[in-house]
């Protein structure tokens, strides 16, 4: 099927050209995937794309075009902008198929605003993501909350011009001048803010070309968190220039409120892995939810991680501990299609309203509620992984 007629124009941001050699006037030809991860059984359950829905702009460019080569015969519709369809994330009735639509339907869309912003807690800077949404169902995701009733992955296609923005960005900044709790040495850049880069890389190659840019900017890193495990990642040799931060919660949690993610014991066996293949490797114990016998069964993860990792993954890991922040307006649409999720993630009683660094107004625990424990969860850390040096916790 042709991309239907309407949409708007191709886009006339500067920084479009095609920076990475490719052709102006035809796509590559696809990878032969079936020799990697990205065409395995495994990958075609994650994603196993039915739909598509394009911007213009982002269909005719070099990244579209790979993009729907590696689809053929998928019907694609044009729409005017990644955020306004309305068959989507303006349809109630999207709920019912809140996962399904993450398995099957692909968004491509043009990223307009090229801002890095300044963080200072799990990186010094917000790169502006290739990609928002995900094909994960992780019922206490925040990307949701703006989105309505659906939110499957959105791409952006216009890569250069985010690769080129980050490469101006870093040599901006000249030399780190002083160690923080993000690095001691390299500004951190997290590129992976509203999605997940593991679940991008089966799709196109975003993750793999930021991934290489941040190899020849020796100031700085990337940094991303994960919860699936894609061995594709391997093989895109990051020497040390990327920090992958595999996030864990006990695996009951994680069984109920991880939907379609990699499981906790797998992603703490890959971590040796992804450090022999040249990331840093960091872990991510969020989000922490208080549960009658949560402070049992974060022992217990916490007990496995140090029995699982080997010594070398100890010597450089550090982790961020971050409490549940959840969301009216989320609680309301998980209620559609995952109510047993929000028997633990809603509780009034022990949350109190707070509004985000972006503005949004949520819930999170009670201050003194948050403050014991995290105070708890620094004592389990130290009885059970005393070897894994929190950066932050909140």
């Amino acid at each position: 099927m042709q991309p239907n007629p309407g949409g708007s124009g191709p886009d006339e941001e500067p920084g479009q050209q095609a920076l990475f050699g490719w052709a102006d006037t035809a796509p590559a030809p696809p990878p032969q995937d079936e020799n990697s991860f990205r065409g395995s059984a495994e990958a075609r359950r994650m994603l196993d794309i039915r739909e598509v829905y394009g911007e213009p702009a982002a269909l005719a460019s070099p990244r579209g075009q790979q993009i729907l080569a590696r689809l053929p015969g998928v019907p694609v519709t044009e729409v005017a902008g990644h955020w306004r369809i309305p068959s989507l994330h303006g349809n109630a009735g999207s709920v019912s198929r809140w996962t399904r639509i993450k398995r099957e339907t692909l968004v491509l869309g043009v990223r307009q605003s090229l801002t890095t912003r300044p963080n200072g807690r799990s990186a010094d800077w917000i790169a502006p993501g290739a990609s928002n949404g995900c094909a994960m169902a992780c019922a206490y995701c925040y990307v949701p909350r703006r989105k309505g009733y659906a939110n499957p992955v959105t791409l952006f296609t216009n890569i250069e011009a985010i690769v080129a923005h980050l490469q101006r960005h870093v040599r901006a900044q000249g030399p780190k001048p002083e160690p923080n709790q993000c690095d001691p040495d390299a500004w951190v850049y997290d590129i992976g803010e509203n999605g997940d880069c593991s679940v991008d890389a089966l799709i196109c190659d975003n993750t793999a070309d930021l991934i290489a840019a941040f190899r020849a900017l020796p100031t700085a890193k990337a940094s991303f968190a994960t919860k699936f495990v894609n061995p594709d990642l391997l093989d895109l040799d990051p020497r040390g220039r990327t920090r992958v931060r595999f996030s864990l919660m006990p695996h009951d949690d994680s069984r109920l409120l991880d939907i379609r993610t990699s499981p906790v014991a797998r992603r703490i066996a890959a971590a040796a892995d992804f450090l022999d293949a040249g990331y840093e490797v960091h872990f991510n114990l969020s989000p922490v939810v208080l549960r009658s016998g949560w402070q049992r069964d974060w022992a217990e993860l916490l007990v496995q991680l140090d029995d699982v990792v080997p010594a070398r993954v100890k010597e450089q890991a550090a982790a961020e501990v971050i409490l549940l922040t959840h969301n009216e307006q989320l609680h309301e649409v998980n209620l559609g299609w995952h109510p047993r999720a929000e028997e633990l993630l809603w509780q009034p009683a022990a949350q109190e309203t707070k509004r985000s660094q972006n503005g949004a107004v949520n819930v999170r625990y009670d201050r003194e509620v948050k403050h014991r424990a995290i105070v708890r969860l620094r004592e389990l850390i130290a009885a059970h992984a005393p070897w894994l040096r929190i950066r932050y916790a909140f």
